[in-house]
């Protein structure tokens, strides 16, 4: 009893590599190893590559908006027409500003998600699922592995981010100590190109922490999708059928071509044996083929059957011991007799057709 509950254990432990077929159902419910950190690395390394090329038209709009601002609307009068003005030029104007950053942190997402996982569309996600609602299963997500993992990523996240920030700003303090005797245009310029730097180097970090995170993520996703022997059995019976029934239809199908087989003996011309090891049914009709086919053909108790029902039916049988084998060897029902056997097979139809006499 307890060795067979020790291999119905080993049966059952997920010990084997998940199937495509697995790995396809997985993927259909939005399942998939994925990192996150990877997405928000591309992403703010994009957006921050935008702000460096765009930044000067970013600063040059944003002074044209607040010139007019102090110039223009401020001595308009407040009515609907007015309001409705201000509104739509205040609305280009951040539009102009916001929407190429926001393009491209829209395209690099996209770009991130195909990177690691393809193009993947699927709503399996949003469905409602009351296990997920389960407080012991949240307690268990909350004191689990993978949370231990999330929280060392988090913390490690901080104190890089966080030791990238205070380098940066400790090797310009110099300079943003001399800021007050520059113009507002070459202040801003210094940090904007501070915070590039510093948006920079972080994202190099974070980079360098989203390769290892993806490369978890891959293994906690293969570990978690893993399948057991018996999880493999049943998913190939469910592809192949169970055997049993397999075997059953195999069978029917067998019977049935028989039964096809012996009633197709009767139109024969010839019976050619071995005689009691193969027997092949020969038809020669000229509408249907250039040459005589096969009707039937059967080695050892199969082919006895057919001479039984050849002689019941009063088809002529030849014994022929080399040719018989060779047919049999060679061809299939409802094959063309091919050229190589035409002269033997030529004697034998004349040698039945005298026997006839019909000719």
């Amino acid at each position: 009893m307890q060795l067979k509950l020790d291999l119905q254990y080993f049966a059952e432990e997920k010990t084997e590599k998940a199937t495509p077929r697995k790995r396809e159902e997985e993927r259909d419910k939005g399942r998939v190893a994925k990192s996150q950190d990877v997405n928000t690395a591309i992403i703010l390394l994009f957006s921050f590559m935008m702000l460096a090329f765009y930044g000067s038209f970013m600063k040059n709009h944003m002074a044209t908006l607040y010139r007019q601002t102090f110039t223009n609307y401020i001595h308009w009068d407040i009515n609907e027409q007015t309001i409705m003005q201000l509104i739509n030029d205040v609305f280009i104007q951040l539009a102009m500003i916001i929407a190429p950053i926001m393009a491209v942190t829209f395209i690099a997402s996209i770009g991130a998600n195909l990177l690691q996982i393809g193009f993947l569309f699927t709503t399996e996600p949003l469905k409602l699922d009351l296990k997920k609602l389960d407080p012991i299963q949240g307690a268990k997500r909350i004191f689990s592995i993978r949370a231990l993992v999330e929280l060392l990523k988090s913390l490690l996240k901080i104190v890089f981010i966080t030791s990238i920030t205070f380098f940066v700003i400790w090797f310009f303090k110099d300079d943003m100590m001399m800021l007050s005797f520059k113009s507002i245009d070459e202040s801003i310029a210094f940090f904007g190109r501070t915070t590039i730097i510093m948006g920079i180097s972080a994202i190099i970090a974070l980079i360098f922490l989203a390769v290892f995170d993806y490369m978890y993520q891959k293994y906690d996703f293969e570990k978690n999708i893993r399948m057991s022997k018996k999880d493999i059995k049943d998913e190939h019976k469910d592809i192949e059928g169970d055997p049993l029934i397999k075997s059953k239809m195999q069978e029917r199908q067998r019977e049935f071509a028989m039964r096809r087989m012996m009633s197709d003996i009767p139109t024969a011309d010839v019976v050619i044996t071995n005689p009691t090891h193969f027997a092949v049914a020969l038809k020669y009709d000229e509408e249907k083929a250039s040459a005589p086919y096969v009707v039937a053909l059967g080695k050892d108790d199969i082919a006895l059957k057919i001479i039984d029902v050849a002689k019941a039916h009063e088809v002529a049988t030849v014994e022929n011991p080399p040719l018989a084998r060779s047919l049999y060897g060679s061809l299939e029902i409802g094959d063309v007799v091919p050229e190589q056997f035409y002269e033997a097979i030529a004697e034998v139809l004349a040698y039945v057709y005298q026997l006839e006499n019909r000719v």
